[in-house]
């Protein structure tokens, strides 16, 4: 699909790996949307981008489909959407204190494969609509893990979500494939960004010193180069591509 012009809505698109697709998207002369919590400071990233703010809790299924609407209406129409937001908890299946509580639990999953399963498929439909483009009206990129392939110790509900979001992509490509809608994920390792900001360098060279190369963290602009690769070539569909210098976690 070439993506000049074309409408993108990036979900968690004020910070991170979120920001830097944004932005990589625009540079390429897509219209996007930013959608993100409403503290989040989405609305100057957008405003330095020529894009559109909507604030969004993916976790507020409801909601969420408002702010899409909202943000499809300002776009003129939906061909990509990029999904990062997300989270997770430590917590074993059973610690000191006794079992993994089921609310946490479920807290995780909707935060991350219910959100992710509720954003695709409102975007579907509204790329349903597109007029096709060589056969193809949309692309729909998630963020899973690679935790969802190598959890590690108290990992369990993060990785079960993640392994949700790696595991929808080949059915939900299956299901919109007549309508030249694909799906994909991303499933990156540790990459710097706010959420592993306050890791003191030591550490951070030894959570990736099993990588094969480059052995850091990535870098949010390596994500968003992934997700143009993804949107520029057709025949990438139904499968979630690791992001993770060949990298294996270990259990802890």
């Amino acid at each position: 699909m070439e993506i000049k012009s074309k409408k993108v809505a990036v979900f968690g698109g004020a910070s991170g790996m979120g920001r830097a697709t944004a932005e990589a998207f625009a540079a390429r002369g897509a219209d996007v949307a930013v959608l993100d919590r409403p503290e989040s400071g989405g609305e100057a990233v957008a405003k330095a981008l020529g894009a559109s703010f909507h604030t969004c809790d993916i976790t507020d299924f409801e909601g969420t489909e408002t702010a899409l609407n909202e943000a499809v209406e300002a776009l003129g129409g939906l061909h990509v959407t990029v999904t990062t937001a997300g989270g997770g908890i430590a917590k074993r299946t059973l610690g000191k204190s006794g079992p993994h509580d089921l609310d946490s639990f479920r807290q995780v999953l909707d935060l991350n494969v219910v959100a992710t399963f509720n954003i695709s498929r409102l975007a579907a439909a509204h790329m349903s609509a597109n007029e096709p483009e060589d056969d193809e009206r949309g692309v729909i990129i998630n963020t899973s893990s690679i935790a969802a392939f190598e959890g590690q110790i108290g990992q369990v509900a993060y990785t079960a979500a993640k392994a949700g979001i790696a595991g929808m992509c080949l059915t939900m490509a299956r299901d919109l494939g007549s309508l030249g809608i694909r799906v994909l994920a991303i499933a990156p390792s540790l990459f710097a960004t706010g959420a592993t900001a306050a890791i003191p360098d030591e550490m951070a060279r030894s959570l990736t010193k099993d990588a094969a190369f480059p052995r850091r963290m990535g870098r949010p602009e390596e994500y968003a180069k992934l997700a143009l690769a993804i949107v520029d070539n057709q025949m990438l569909n139904g499968q979630c591509l690791r992001l993770d210098a060949g990298q294996r976690f270990a259990p802890r």
